[in-house]
């Protein structure tokens, strides 16, 4: 059996054994790395991130008394809601809310959005920065569509789940991860601009090319990871206003020096550097991948990593040591992925290298003292969709 095909086999067992009968369907969505382009969504600018082959799955059926109940195999106690709870952010928490999100939102959005039981299994693993919760709720959205024979286009679900995550959870994301995880296609990056919501598929054919993306998870705790994300975006957001842009994606590289005298601070001067740098960065790394030229994007993987590192000022000891490591053991380049304060880097490698790439930052991490990290190789894969 397919890892995908156990997470199916694993939402289904969970729903036969907490409804006591057989799901609709069962729909799935992906977690998603980012090739490049990190803090970037919120200033209205550009990303490449593209979908994973590992999966979230929701087992479903429509619920006649018009309530919602959600199991999932991380936490053996079910959560149910009504409409009230639904409607009012907040009032269901922890994991669930991201499920009752999703509720809110479509309701907002004036959907009669049906009753539901629903079991939830997934191998997207949970706080490495591959977007677990962006899963949930496009397997959700997707699952809730179909029951309830919904009115709405699925180039307008990223924007929907969205608006879950921000107003309903309460976490301050930008639209990347929920269009990547709905909208990814296998064998391709999807370029998004963030202010228009266009979106390119671009060749990312890796295979092809003899070269893997090997994700290593970093292991590392997350450290103060919601606060100072939120902390990097208020920042962005005055730096704005004291440059009197709508967002600093409206910064062109060849006037960033102009733009950087007009700050009063130093830490703000290097938050918008990153960001000005890392929009260009992303548009370098598509005329790249346009050309064919895969390979020739590494060095712009390890200078966005360098900026992370330095001007945000979002990575950590672990994240820094597998970059460096891998960047030695052979790896055209290499970056930390994710909001930051932990979660994961990917390396671009050749395919055959790909293990002696994990070798080798697993050995720096000993030398460390740190725990082991977690490797896998990926190619881009397929967005939400419907199993069966």
């Amino acid at each position: 059996m397919s890892a995908a095909a156990d997470v199916a086999a694993r939402a289904t067992a969970g729903f036969r054994q907490r409804y006591g009968g057989e799901p609709a369907g069962r729909w799935a969505a992906p977690g998603r790395v980012n090739l490049i382009g990190e803090h970037t969504d919120y200033n209205d600018g550009f990303v490449l991130p593209f979908a994973l082959p590992l999966r979230t799955v929701v087992a479903a059926a429509v619920a006649d008394d018009g309530r919602w109940s959600v199991w999932s195999e991380l936490d053996d106690e079910p959560v149910e809601f009504g409409p009230a709870e639904a409607d009012e952010p907040g009032r269901v928490d922890g994991w669930a809310a991201y499920v009752a999100g999703v509720v809110w939102a479509l309701r907002a959005a004036g959907h009669a959005v049906p009753g539901a039981r629903l079991a939830i299994a997934s191998d997207v693993p949970v706080g490495s920065g591959l977007s677990s919760s962006a899963a949930i709720e496009a397997a959700v959205l997707a699952a809730l569509v179909e029951l309830g024979g919904l009115d709405l286009p699925a180039d307008r679900w990223p924007r929907l789940a969205q608006r879950a995550e921000n107003d309903y959870v309460g976490a301050p994301t930008g639209i990347m991860d929920q269009s990547a995880v709905i909208r990814g296609r296998p064998g391709h990056a999807l370029f998004l601009d963030c202010r228009t919501e266009a979106v390119e598929l671009i060749p990312f054919d890796l295979g092809a090319a003899g070269l893997a993306v090997l994700v290593i998870d970093s292991h590392a705790p997350h450290r103060h990871a919601d606060g100072e994300y939120a902390a990097r975006r208020k920042s962005c957001e005055r730096a704005a206003k004291a440059l009197g842009v709508a967002a600093l994606r409206d910064v062109a590289t060849g006037d960033l020096e102009a733009a950087l005298a007009r700050l009063d601070d130093a830490e703000t001067r290097r938050r918008v550097r990153h960001v000005v740098t890392e929009d260009q960065r992303v548009l370098d790394t598509v005329e790249l991948l346009r050309a064919g030229r895969i390979r020739d994007i590494g060095p712009l993987l390890t200078a966005s990593h360098a900026s992370m590192r330095d001007d945000f000022e979002i990575t950590v000891p672990e994240i820094d040591t597998a970059v460096e490591a891998a960047l030695a053991a052979g790896a055209y380049g290499a970056r930390m992925t994710g909001g930051g304060f932990g979660g994961c880097v990917l390396a671009l490698v050749d395919a055959d290298a790909a293990d002696a790439v994990a070798a080798a930052v697993a050995a720096a991490y000993a030398d460390r003292g740190f725990t082991a990290p977690g490797t896998r190789t990926v190619l881009p894969a397929g967005g939400a969709t419907r199993l069966d």
